[in-house]
């Protein structure tokens, strides 16, 4: 691997650079800083080279391909790269998908974890006094660790954690196990627990850009249930900003929670999409878009509510979202519709549109 020229910006080891929130988050390093960037991904189904096209040729930008639960791949990135600071995406993260394979979850999201921070915590004490105290590790969490809410109140740092999904359950561990590299052995990490990111470069299995595509393509747009579960909406940009403000800004040790402060019924989600794609593609064959709706069996353990209180952020740190769910949304439907070469090419071979989560083994058994 090529070695950088600058040893005076910031030298950042992404890991899980190459999906949604990862890829996003590089080109904002690209356009916003001047860090020099490595990113480590696996490339498994949501991992897409393509999101990264643009910035490929960048000087200051490198990828490797390989996991984070490889030992000697991540100690020697660390010993060649020499980062100031890790951010850390890697994950598997649907939680359809966690139901149907649990296995992968744990192995990824616990497992590797575990190993980034055991060939983190080698490379950090190796370092000298200055290098110590400027470096950070800080790992991208979710809300869903916290479970379900009920029709009011919002998830604060200090809210216990009660995963219900294999998924949610697997990001928990993991956030105990950097809680705890901190508390015991003084390595200066940093949690963000976000809420629900939309915006360019989304894997089509999630809910804003299958809706999208589906509806484009006049397929039915299938709504777990009654489409009354509500989840705060964060744009990918404004969550992106956030990393980074937190970066240099938070204290070790501490969590921060991301929020769009936009919250929103599923159903009132595609109906916004609906409602876009009508504006935006008046020649469709398939307006009313909202027409294609179809509520479906709900998914098994579907938490009910989330809600971000992203007030510690704020006060702490004087980060807030820029983006309102309208402007986001806008943005979100125009890059989709500008970039359908993009969906199809990271859905080859990959993911067909069809339901997952189901539990299939489980419904055979008790069939």
């Amino acid at each position: 691997m090529n070695t950088f020229d600058d040893t005076s910006a910031d030298r950042v080891l992404v890991t899980g650079g190459a999906g949604f929130i990862g890829g996003n988050f590089v080109h904002h390093l690209i356009v916003d800083s001047d860090a020099q960037i490595l990113n480590l991904d696996l490339l498994t189904y949501a991992g897409n080279l393509e999101t990264l096209a643009t910035v490929a040729d960048e000087p200051r930008y490198r990828f490797v391909q390989g996991s984070i639960g490889d030992h000697a791949l991540v100690a020697r990135l660390l010993d060649t790269f020499q980062p100031t600071a890790i951010v850390n995406f890697a994950a598997e993260s649907h939680v359809d998908r966690s139901i149907d394979g649990p296995a992968a979850f744990i192995e990824t999201n616990v497992v590797g974890t575990y190993n980034l921070l055991d060939c983190t915590l080698g490379y950090w004490r190796g370092l000298d006094a200055a290098a110590r105290e400027r470096f950070r590790f800080l790992h991208v969490s979710t809300d869903e660790v916290y479970g379900s809410l009920g029709e009011t109140g919002a998830f604060t740092e200090q809210t216990p954690y009660a995963p219900n999904s294999p998924y949610s359950a697997s990001k928990a561990a993991s956030d105990h196990l950097v809680r705890a590299w901190h508390h015991t052995y003084g390595l200066p990490t940093l949690t963000t627990n976000c809420s629900n990111n939309y915006g360019p470069y989304q894997f089509p299995e999630k809910l804003i850009p299958l809706m999208i595509l589906h509806a484009l393509a006049g397929k039915p747009l299938p709504i777990y249930g009654t489409g009354g579960n509500v989840r705060d909406w964060l744009y990918v940009g404004d969550h992106c900003r956030a990393i980074w403000h937190v970066v240099h800004h938070g204290t070790p040790g501490e969590m921060y929670n991301v929020g769009g402060n936009s919250e929103r019924t599923n159903l009132e989600v595609v109906d916004s999409v609906c409602a876009l794609l009508d504006e935006m593609v008046p020649d469709s064959p398939h307006r009313p878009h909202a027409q294609l709706k179809t509520h479906v069996p709900d998914r098994p353990g579907h938490d009910w509510r989330y809600a971000i209180d992203a007030s510690k952020l704020r006060d702490q740190l004087g980060w807030q979202p820029r983006e309102t769910f309208a402007s986001g949304m806008r943005r979100t439907v125009r890059w989709y519709l500008d970039n359908l070469d993009w969906c199809r090419a990271v859905q080859a071979g990959h993911y067909d549109g069809r339901r997952l989560g189901l539990d299939s083994a489980a419904a055979e058994d008790n069939a």
